[in-house]
């Protein structure tokens, strides 16, 4: 494929981190903006390979993520510290050594150890789309909108609806004490019957990136089961 220098992705006519700020400032939900390394945003951006007029490439370029609705939802970005970057999160590297665009790219993730990605085709969901993969069905189902819609949508208060089932009274709080390389680990898993009230489940932060591992190891562990089977959960 072609791949474009960083100046052809950051000097462009019409760059979308102005009117993206603009809604950052007037959500109607919590955001905390996550400062970045320059030069992890240059890098970021040359891995993406998209210019600094996408909503995409404005926020690898110009912030570290999106921290929306108390941390709850973690919109990735250039990366920071604790927070992997667009790049790291999709394992991308020099453009001019990768075969083609990933099969998807993941934008997002929750606390719950929930992910979000754009489908270039290996979701085999709706390419184009951002799809989301939830620890209630661990699996990926399309929300029908593409990346800045997902954006806007959730700057202005989508999460309250996107979650209305699973929060429990005294989330905020509980958010507060996690830090965003943790998500929190539910047991039972919210994916069956005894898991799927969180407010009765045992809640617990953990590294994010073990909570990650865990729900894909499950997947794996039930996806030929039939729908009521029984099965036995193994973890470490």
């Amino acid at each position: 494929m072609t791949v474009r220098s960083l100046p052809e992705l950051v000097e462009v006519a019409a760059p979308a981190w102005p009117e993206l700020r603009v809604a950052i400032d007037s959500a109607s939900t919590p955001v905390e903006v996550l400062a970045v390394d320059p030069i992890e945003a240059d890098r970021t951006l040359y891995a993406l390979q998209v210019t600094a007029g996408s909503t995409l490439g404005a926020l690898a370029h110009n912030c570290g993520g999106l921290l929306i609705d108390h941390g709850w939802l973690r919109i990735l970005g250039g990366g920071t510290d604790q927070l992997p970057s667009l790049a790291s999160a999709n394992g991308l590297g020099d453009p001019s050594a990768a075969p083609g665009p990933p099969p998807f790219l993941i934008v997002a993730f929750d606390v719950l150890g929930g992910r979000f990605a754009i489908d270039g085709g290996g979701l085999g969901v709706a390419p184009g789309e951002v799809c989301y993969w939830g620890p209630d069905t661990l699996e990926w189902e399309s929300l029908g909108i593409g990346h800045t819609a997902f954006v806007n949508a959730f700057l202005q208060g989508a999460a309250t609806e996107f979650y209305a089932s699973w929060r429990w009274p005294g989330w905020e709080a509980e958010l507060g004490s996690i830090g965003t390389d943790q998500g929190l680990s539910l047991m039972p898993p919210p994916f069956t019957a005894q898991g799927s009230n969180l407010a009765e489940v045992s809640r617990r932060p953990v590294p994010f990136a073990e909570l990650l591992s865990f729900y894909d190891e499950l997947a794996n562990q039930v996806k030929n089961l039939r729908p009521g089977e029984s099965f036995r959960l193994a973890t470490d």
